[in-house]
Formats: C-alpha cells, sequence, structure tokens
C-alpha cells in the first residue's frame, strides 16, 4: 500500500550522525538520475563536435590577440628584441599558468600591458578550459534536470504508444492537425526512438504497457493517447494500463482483428481502428470504385487536397440549415450520437452539435 504520510523532513542514520532531508516528489519507482537516457528532450543544441570547434576557435583567437599585443610592446622584454616566434611562445606559457621565466616584462609599460591586458586575457582562457570541463561533467545532472522540470510542467498533450508504420502516420496527422501540446512517444525500439527524435518530438525509453512508462510520460495528465502498437493483446493491455491512470484523456486504439474492437472499447479506449477491416473493405471497394479509394486516402494523407475535419458548430450558425453552411458538412454529432444529414430529418444545426465537414487544403 502507498505510503500516505504527510511529506515532511525525515531523518536516516548515516553512521553515528542523522542526516535531515525532504523526499522530492518521485516520478517513478526509479531514482532521478535513472531518467537519463529514459526520457530524451529535444533541444536546440548544437553537435558537440560543433560546441568543441568553437571552444578551440576561441582558444586560438585569445593566443593570437596576446600574442600581438606582446609582439606590438617587443621592445619592453629584456635586452633583446622579441621575434614573432618568442611573442606566441610567451603568450602560450603565460595564458597557460606555466610562466617558465626566461621572458617577463622588463619595462613599465610592458608591466602595465601584463596586468592590463594579459591578465584578463589568462583568465577568459582558464575559464574557457574550466568551462569545457564543467559542462561535460554536469551534462548529465543537466539532463536530468530537464526530465524532470518538464516532467512537473507538461499537461494537455498527446502520448503515442508505439512508434511503428502506423504510429508514424498517427503522428504526421496529429501535427497537421494542430492539436495543441506536446507529442509524447513510449517505445522500446531504439530505431522507432531515434526516427521520433528526428522529428523532434520527446521519447521515453520503456514498454507500453508499463505503468511506470506511462508516469513518465505523464499519461495521467495527457489529453489524447494513441495506441499504435502492432499486437492486438499489447494493444489491449497498453488500453488498460492507459485507462487506470487517467479518466479524462481520450483514447484512440488500432487493432488488427475484428473481435478485438470490443475488448479494446471494453478496456477504456474511446475510439477503435481496426486495420486488417477496414483494409479489406477499401479492397472491395477498389474492385468497384476505384476513384472511391482515391478519394478517401487523399481525405486521410494530411498534406494536400482535402481532410475529413470535425468543429463545433459556431454561434452565427445556430438555426441554420447544415446543407447551407459554407463547409461540406458529411456528418453531425449531437448529444453524443452520431447522425448523417437528412432531408427528412431536423438537420438544423444547433447551440452544442459537432459537425464533421471536408476542409480543402489546396
Amino acid at each position: 500500500m502507498a505510503d500516505r504520510r504527510p511529506r515532511r523532513a525525515l531523518a536516516q542514520r548515516v553512521g553515528s550522525r542523522f542526516v535531515r532531508f525532504r523526499p522530492r516528489r518521485q516520478l517513478t519507482e526509479r531514482p532521478f538520475f535513472a531518467l537519463v537516457g529514459v526520457v530524451h528532450i529535444p533541444e536546440d543544441r548544437p553537435r558537440p563536435s560543433i560546441v568543441i570547434g568553437r571552444r578551440i576557435g576561441y582558444a586560438i583567437a585569445i593566443l593570437l590577440v596576446a600574442t600581438t599585443v606582446v609582439y606590438l610592446d617587443r621592445d619592453g622584454y629584456g635586452d633583446d628584441e622579441l621575434s614573432l616566434v618568442d611573442a606566441l611562445y610567451y603568450s602560450a606559457s603565460s595564458l597557460a599558468t606555466t610562466g617558465y621565466g626566461d621572458i617577463a616584462p622588463a619595462t613599465p609599460a610592458a608591466r602595465l600591458v601584463e596586468v592590463v591586458v594579459m591578465t584578463p586575457l589568462r583568465l577568459a582562457f582558464l575559464l574557457l578550459l574550466v568551462g569545457t570541463t564543467l559542462a561535460a561533467l554536469t551534462e548529465r545532472s543537466r539532463r536530468d534536470h530537464e526530465a524532470t522540470e518538464w516532467h512537473e510542467a507538461v499537461s494537455g498533450h498527446t502520448v503515442v504508444l508505439g512508434f511503428g508504420t502506423k504510429g508514424t502516420a498517427a503522428v504526421s496527422a496529429i501535427a497537421s492537425s494542430g492539436f495543441p501540446g506536446e507529442i509524447v512517444v513510449v517505445d522500446r525500439d531504439e530505431d522507432a526512438l531515434a526516427r521520433a527524435r528526428l522529428r523532434g518530438l520527446v521519447t521515453v525509453d520503456g514498454d507500453v504497457t508499463d505503468l511506470r512508462s506511462l508516469r513518465v510520460a505523464a499519461a495521467d495528465r495527457a489529453g489524447r493517447i494513441v495506441v499504435s502498437v502492432g499486437d492486438d493483446r499489447t494493444a489491449v493491455l497498453a488500453t488498460l494500463t492507459a485507462r487506470s491512470l487517467t479518466a479524462g484523456a481520450e483514447i484512440v486504439a488500432a487493432a488488427r482483428e475484428a473481435p478485438t474492437r470490443a475488448m479494446l472499447r471494453r478496456a477504456g479506449a474511446d475510439a477503435v481502428v481496426t486495420s486488417a477491416e477496414t483494409t479489406g473493405r477499401l479492397l472491395g471497394v477498389a474492385t468497384r470504385s476505384p476513384s472511391v479509394v482515391t478519394v478517401v486516402d487523399d481525405m486521410l494523407t494530411p498534406e494536400t487536397g482535402y481532410r475529413l475535419a470535425e468543429r463545433s458548430v459556431r454561434s452565427s450558425e445556430t438555426g441554420r440549415q447544415l446543407r447551407g453552411l459554407e463547409d461540406i458538412v458529411v456528418s453531425l454529432v449531437r448529444d453524443g450520437a452520431l447522425r448523417a444529414p437528412s432531408p427528412d430529418a431536423d438537420d438544423t444545426a444547433r447551440a452544442g452539435d459537432r459537425i464533421l465537414y471536408l476542409e480543402n487544403r489546396a
């Protein structure tokens, strides 16, 4: 049974001392550092090779500036005038804080340049090196912090369970429809996760039927959950797991066989798409009317042509005939029931109705 004690400072015995700490809100049963490598959040950061190249360029620029300053005052470093190589050698050893002592400023002007110019350049050079080291050492902590902050802030997003052919097509349709919120992909396949990351999606490396994986994806605060796995039994279990976390999210599931549809409904799916049965119907229609299949495929393709969309009836459309609306109305949702417009029935638009219509994207 979950511990329901109030959150308060706890004491843990370490050796002969007691260390007090405050528990942090857990995302899963895993410790926070275990989220690194599980949750991947897209970020607009350049590749490591580009970052290293920039830092090397900055270091070379600082060295060249120091060499130029020393060479311009080459008469102030001893009896002999410094050559360009001597100026480069002194600048490199000075910036690296080595200071062999064979070359040193001798005149007041050279010493002033050492204090006013070389010292700031030396500090900038050291900060550049230290910053590179700290960035590498703190990378894991930074990614862990980002994953934690993202999990605490995300809400109303779309969780896609499985990123195969169906999941990829579903993400394309969701993105083209302009749904608000992020899209989070949960999968165990590395190739699928890599493809999702290339599209700029948040990914969770986990089992779609594991309650912990769905909690990491914040499925309990999601607005929509798409179950697009390839196996029907996995789809039923994933739907059950998702519905156990949230009662408000809309769950849409894909099934290969028609008998699974009822099981997915009982598991908590709001809508079920049967891929094998739908494909068979389209094949049968194509034998008689190939153009119908072309139009259906066009409506389901998010890029161009017509798109089947759904929206609420606008206040200016209330009381008007559905056939008289600007959009081509295909069907009507009233009181949760789907009905087709009919000239013999009351097909006037009412407040609270939703219409399914064809939208031209050309």
